[in-house]
């Protein structure tokens, strides 16, 4: 039998408290009233892209949500985390590419969306069907 060798249960957990972190960072600016260290309020910056701002407290919640299922260490949940996150993502890239954004928001919608579509592809269910089952069956153990 080969050996398999995994990256360590405290690296990954690192890893997945590290983005959801970022993650709750975005919510929390989605919120602030003001001025963030991102620059201008994001109701502003909604405004500026054409939505509702308003549509950055949906935002702002998805985002919460996501990071909440990143953190909790079952793969369901990190996985339905980071598709939603990928789904979220796709819009933002989209959205940067139309609107001349800065450089650093140009890179960094798309480089957490390759990052996410990892994470999902790492903890991609084997059935559909056990995103819907919280307990896994013991014949599946």
């Amino acid at each position: 039998m080969t050996e398999r060798r995994t990256v360590p249960t405290w690296l990954r957990t690192g890893w997945y408290c590290f983005l959801a972190f970022e993650f709750f960072v975005g919510f929390a600016t989605k919120f602030w009233q003001g001025e963030t260290f991102f620059g201008p309020a994001y109701s502003v910056k909604f405004a500026e892209w054409g939505f509702d701002p308003n549509m950055r407290y949906l935002v702002g919640a998805i985002e919460l949500v996501c990071a909440i299922l990143l953190v909790i260490p079952r793969r369901q949940s990190r996985f339905l985390g980071a598709a939603g996150l990928v789904l979220l993502l796709t819009g933002a890239v989209t959205t940067h590419v139309i609107d001349e954004a800065p450089v650093y928001e140009e890179v960094s919608a798309p480089l957490h969306l390759v990052i996410m579509l990892c994470v999902a592809v790492v903890n991609w269910p084997v059935d559909v069907r056990d995103l819907l089952r919280w307990r896994p069956s013991e014949s599946r153990k």
